[in-house]
Formats: C-alpha cells, sequence, structure tokens
C-alpha cells in the first residue's frame, strides 16, 4: 500500500478504507509454533510499521530477538516484557492491518497450556481462526485444544497454517501427513470449513506472496485465504436484546435506560418485552450521543425511554415482544474451567451474563471432554483448562438465548465469590425444562410463627474449626444451656450426620461441599420450623460457610470459630484420627493433607485452648442474647 501524501490524497483514503469489511480473526495453536512471528509478518509486508518502530525492531532483534539474523518479527506483537524475555506469548495482543481489499483486526492469543483462558476469551469475539502447526511437531494437544475451544465459542471457519515449513526442507509429503491428520480431528469437533496452506512465517513463504519454494502447491496464500472469509454474522439480523446497564434517572421528569444494544435493531414505536419479567411496553424515544433519534443499531451505547411505568432493573433484558429471550434458573451448558482451583459440584460462585449478576451453582458435571480423542469422561471436578457439558442452577431465573442463536445473550462466566477474578466462561445450550414447573407452595403458617409460638427467634449457630478444637463439646454445652431456659433447639453434628443423610459421601473436596450444602439445606429448614438449630461441621471452606450464610436472611446465622491450634489438637486426639491420619491410615483428614480456612470475620473467635469448654459455652449464649436470638 502507498502512503497518500496530499489532503485529496487522504480524503480518498479514509474514504476507501471507510468502505471496507472488517474481518476479525485468531491466531492460536501450541508454544513456539510461530503465531507472534506470523503477525509481525503480516504487519512488515502490509507496509504498516512506522520507520521509528522499524529501527526500534531492528535493535530489539540483536538484544532480545531469537532470530540469529535478521528481524525477529515476533517483537513486533510480543509487548510485554516477560514474552520478550521467555519468547512467549502470555497476553492476548490486538493488531490491526489492512490490505487493499479488506481491513483486519487480529488476536494473537497465548499457546501455553497455562493461558488457555486467554485463547477463550480472544477467540469469543472473532470470525475466523487461524490455526498454526509447526511443521516439525505436527498436530499437539494444545492444538487440539484450542481447535475445539474455537468450535464451542461458534468459531466454523478455520485457516491452517503449517508454519516453519523452511525447517523440514519444504516437504509436501510433511504437509499432507499433517494436514490429513487435522481434517480427521476437525471434522470429529464439527469444523468443516478449513484451509490447510504451508508458509514460514520467517522467511515469509505463502504469507502474502507465493513462495517460489513450494511449487508443489497451488492453494491461496494466506492473505488470499483471509481476504475470501465470509465476515462475521450480521448482529443487526438477530432479534432485538438490549441488556440493561443503568437505570437513568437524572430528576423527576425522566427515567431511562442505559446500556449497549447487544443485537438486532430499535426504533420507536417499537412494542417490547421486560425479561425475565414478561412485562410489555412501547418504545418512547432513544437518545444517543448526538441526542435525540428514532432507531438504533446493534453495538451502539444508548438511552431508551419506555411509554408506561413498569419495573426495570439492571440485568433485565429488554428484548423485542414478538421474539422475546427464554428465561430459566436452570441450564444445561458448556463449561471452561480457566483456574487452578478445582471447580466443585455445589459449591457457590457468581455467574454474570450481559448486565444480570447472579449466584450459580455447578449441580453436576455430566461429562468432561478429553480434547485429544474427544472422549466423554466422567468428573467428580475440573481442573485448570478442563472443557465440561454441566448443568447449573441459579438462585433466580435469567433471560437467556441459546448460545448457538445469539452469543451475547448466551454466554457467561463465572466468578470467585471471594477474590472476584474471573475463573470460568460458558456457553448456554438450553434450559432444564424441570426449571419451570416447580412452584412455591405458600403455607399459612409461616417461619415467623413458628418461633413465636416457641418464644424465640430461629438461627443457625454454626461452629467451624478443626477435629478435636471442640466444637461439639461447646455445641452440647450451649444446647443443654438453651434447653434449661425453655429454648427449641437441636443439634447437627458432624460425624451423626455422615450415619444417616450423608453417609453416601467421602472426603475429597467435592463430597465436602455436597457435604455442607446438604446440612445447610436442612438446617435451613429447621430455622424454617422456629428451631434454634446447632451445627456442629469442621466446614474447612470458607465458601461453603458462605454459601449457608446467604440461604438464611440477616440476623439468622452465627459463625463461632471453635479455634485450637493443630498441635493442640493433636494432643487431645479424642477419637485417635490424627494418628491414623499421620500413619497413612485416613485420606483427606483436614489439617493434615487437606486445607482449612479459617474464618476471616467470624461472629465470634473462641480460643478454646485458653477457654474451659463451659466459659466458651457461655460467651456464646452472651452472643445469642446480645443479638436477641434468645
Amino acid at each position: 500500500m502507498t502512503a497518500p501524501s496530499t489532503a485529496q490524497d487522504i480524503d480518498a483514503f479514509l474514504r476507501e478504507q471507510s468502505n471496507k469489511d472488517l474481518l476479525r480473526f485468531i491466531t492460536c495453536g501450541s508454544v513456539d509454533d510461530g503465531k507472534s512471528t506470523l503477525i509481525g509478518r503480516l504487519l512488515y509486508d502490509s507496509k504498516l510499521i512506522f520507520e521509528d518502530q522499524l529501527d526500534a525492531l531492528e535493535s530489539d532483534s540483536k538484544k532480545v530477538g531469537t532470530v540469529e539474523d535478521g528481524i525477529d518479527f515476533a517483537l513486533l506483537v510480543d509487548g510485554l516484557q516477560a514474552e520478550r524475555e521467555q519468547g512467549i506469548t502470555i497476553d492476548v495482543a490486538y493488531r490491526f492491518f489492512t490490505t487493499d481489499n479488506r481491513k483486519f483486526i487480529v488476536v494473537d492469543a497465548p499457546g501455553h497450556e497455562q493461558y488457555t483462558r486467554n485463547m477463550a476469551t480472544g477467540a469469543s469475539h472473532v470470525d475466523a481462526a487461524v490455526i498454526l502447526i509447526d511443521a516439525r511437531k505436527g498436530v499437539l494437544t494444545q492444538t487440539k485444544r484450542h481447535t475445539f475451544i474455537s468450535h464451542l465459542v461458534g468459531i466454523k471457519q478455520v485457516i491452517l497454517a503449517i508454519n516453519k515449513m523452511d525447517l523440514v526442507s519444504y516437504s509436501g509429503i510433511q504437509f499432507e501427513a499433517i494436514k490429513e491428520d487435522y481434517l480427521a480431528f476437525a471434522k470429529q469437533v464439527g469444523i468443516n470449513t478449513v484451509i490447510p496452506i504451508p508458509l514460514s512465517a520467517l522467511k515469509g513463504d505463502n504469507v502474502l506472496t507465493r513462495s517460489a519454494t513450494m511449487g508443489w502447491y497451488d492453494g491461496p496464500t494466506l492473505q488470499e485465504a483471509l481476504e475470501t472469509l465470509p465476515a462475521g454474522g450480521d448482529l443487526d439480523a438477530l432479534p432485538m436484546r438490549f441488556p440493561v446497564q443503568w437505570v437513568n434517572r437524572p430528576n423527576l421528569d425522566f427515567r431511562g435506560f442505559s446500556g449497549t444494544l447487544a443485537s438486532g435493531t430499535l426504533s420507536v414505536g417499537e412494542k417490547v418485552m421486560v425479561m425475565p419479567s414478561g412485562k410489555t411496553s412501547t418504545v418512547k424515544g432513544i437518545h444517543g450521543q448526538t441526542g435525540e433519534r428514532t432507531d438504533a443499531l446493534s453495538g451502539e451505547a444508548i438511552t431508551i425511554t419506555l411509554e408506561d411505568e413498569i419495573d426495570v432493573s439492571r440485568g433485565d433484558v429488554i428484548a423485542a415482544a414478538e421474539t422475546p429471550t427464554q428465561i430459566t434458573d436452570q441450564f444445561a451448558a458448556h463449561l471452561i474451567w480457566m483456574t487452578e482451583q478445582a471447580l466443585l459440584p455445589g459449591r457457590q460462585y457468581l455467574l454474570k451474563t450481559g448486565t444480570a449478576t447472579v449466584n450459580a451453582t455447578v449441580t453436576e458435571i455430566k461429562h468432561a471432554v478429553n480434547v485429544n480423542t474427544l472422549e466423554h469422561l466422567s468428573a467428580k471436578q475440573l481442573d485448570l483448562n478442563a472443557v465440561a457439558f454441566c448443568n447449573l442452577s441459579l438462585d433466580r431465573a435469567i433471560a437467556y438465548d441459546p448460545y448457538k442463536d445469539n452469543s451475547v445473550t448466551g454466554s457467561f462466566i463465572l466468578i470467585d465469590r471471594f477474590s472476584n477474578q474471573t475463573i470460568g466462561a460458558g456457553m448456554i445450550d438450553f434450559g432444564l425444562r424441570r426449571a419451570t414447573n416447580l412452584v412455591w407452595q405458600d403455607l399459612d403458617i409461616d417461619k415467623a410463627e413458628r418461633a413465636r409460638m416457641k418464644g424465640q427467634n430461629a438461627g443457625v449457630v454454626w461452629f467451624t474449626g478443626l477435629s478435636g478444637a471442640g466444637k461439639s463439646t461447646v455445641a452440647n454445652l450451649v444446647e443443654k444451656r438453651l434447653h434449661s431456659l425453655g429454648k427449641h433447639t437441636y443439634i447437627l453434628d458432624g460425624d451423626n450426620v455422615r450415619h444417616g443423610l450423608n453417609r453416601d459421601l467421602g472426603f475429597t473436596d467435592a463430597d465436602r461441599v455436597e457435604n455442607i450444602r446438604r446440612v445447610g439445606e436442612t438446617a435451613k429448614l429447621f430455622v424454617d420450623a422456629g428451631m434454634i438449630v446447632l451445627v456442629s461441621f469442621i466446614s474447612p471452606f470458607r465458601s461453603e460457610r458462605r454459601m449457608v450464610r446467604d440461604m438464611l436472611e440477616d440476623g439468622e446465622f452465627y459463625e463461632i470459630f471453635v479455634d485450637a491450634s493443630l498441635d493442640v489438637c493433636e494432643t487431645r486426639d479424642p477419637k485417635g484420627l490424627y494418628a491414623k491420619a499421620r500413619d497413612g491410615q485416613i485420606k483427606n483428614f483436614t489439617g493434615i493433607d487437606s486445607p482449612y480456612e479459617p474464618p476471616e470475620r467470624p461472629d465470634l473467635h473462641l480460643n478454646t485452648a485458653d477457654l474451659a469448654p463451659e466459659q466458651a459455652a457461655e460467651k456464646v449464649i452472651e452472643m445469642l442474647q446480645q443479638n436477641r436470638l434468645i
């Protein structure tokens, strides 16, 4: 491309650029397959590098480059210091370039398995994938993982770039073998459009210009393939979806709803439906950056007003009345797990879809996927980079579309409730019908009436701590004291419950989570009966103790940290369990080979190394009196 020189040339150039369509694509594959080098080559050969950038590139290539002689094109993309030092891509990099026929946004995804989450994020916003393979290594596990994830997030077009052909003497036999291996896997996955291209990103063979060293290849160059791939789907053609981000109320005379139009088009006078409530109204006005307007297109940030005063909140989706979203509080979804801390069914996470955030639990892992063979595997938990098909349950209904119909309203992320980090990404497949046919049965006698009849307030007193800390001893003394005061109580003790309700559960992290979930639901039923329930469980994880607290109303859950050091607990060892755990006879024993997460802000902290059981019990009674539970 020749740079414009005059004002008239610049105007013509800008008009020409604005009329070009845009293709977004991602480059992915295994570590050191040459993704960053390929993008650097595209930028360099497209003459989109300024002279000062070129000077810096030549200088950096001598200092930190991995190429013996000449330019290391990867340095154009690998901007992080850690990337340059290691010669790998860590973060997702976005670059723009243009040819005479089309504009491009290219996403350079990291190849290392540890950063698969970054690749999945980048792949969710593109039209096609360029999957690189080192011609010396062939199809690797990470190649297959990236291909499978690309398919999951809806990518239907793949350019198979078999790179570093210069290092295998430009062998057509090697190219054909790798091509056939990959095509067989892609067919299994469900990707039907694959364009295989032999190339050398370093030398420039078949990147922008046809290679003189591979006369046996008669297909397109990479540039030609990119210029002919269909661009992404038209969001304007999808049903209208407007996730409400903010209720805009600057004064008493204006009440609007702000957000970005995710898909479809919107016009004044159009009939809409607010989901999940199902209330309908008509669009009264549309306000954009330049003022009032009559319509809006997908991707535009707008504020709309409605003719009727109906309840609309952040997280709701305003949809076309004729084609509303679906609603559910349970659904099946493909899930990519993105953190080293395992996903455990029953553990509560935050789920964010669009502008809505709800509490969510994976109720069942239907199967995990072996990315090498696509075999469905049974799994009790998901580890880093695992891909699985799961059932999820939410604490309230959300508006959604299946991901295949609308990637915006069909996608979600899972967030850790304590660290606030994104730990998973999912694509909704379908809602579970059983979620829609269950209706809470209202009863005439409620919790408050049952508690009033007993002369008390209902609540849960949750004793947590290591085995041997004194939880059951203190809980038993507290119940005796409450009984003498005429209060109605019940103790749920960890060992006792495992003889019945939870006898099918072991002591893995996944079973411990389910153990506490069941006990929490049971304790909630006792509270509904107007009782004071004393729960004595190790309950090692903060997440599950928080989950039980959230099940109950304010003032109904009191966390008591029965604190004794591991040395003290081992010295007591009333049941001989620590000795067996040290001897290897008991696996997954809390404090020995399974972690305990002490409460950060308990309602009461009892140091039982310094307090006699009777003193500890009296402190619990005092706390309950101060909080007017008794």
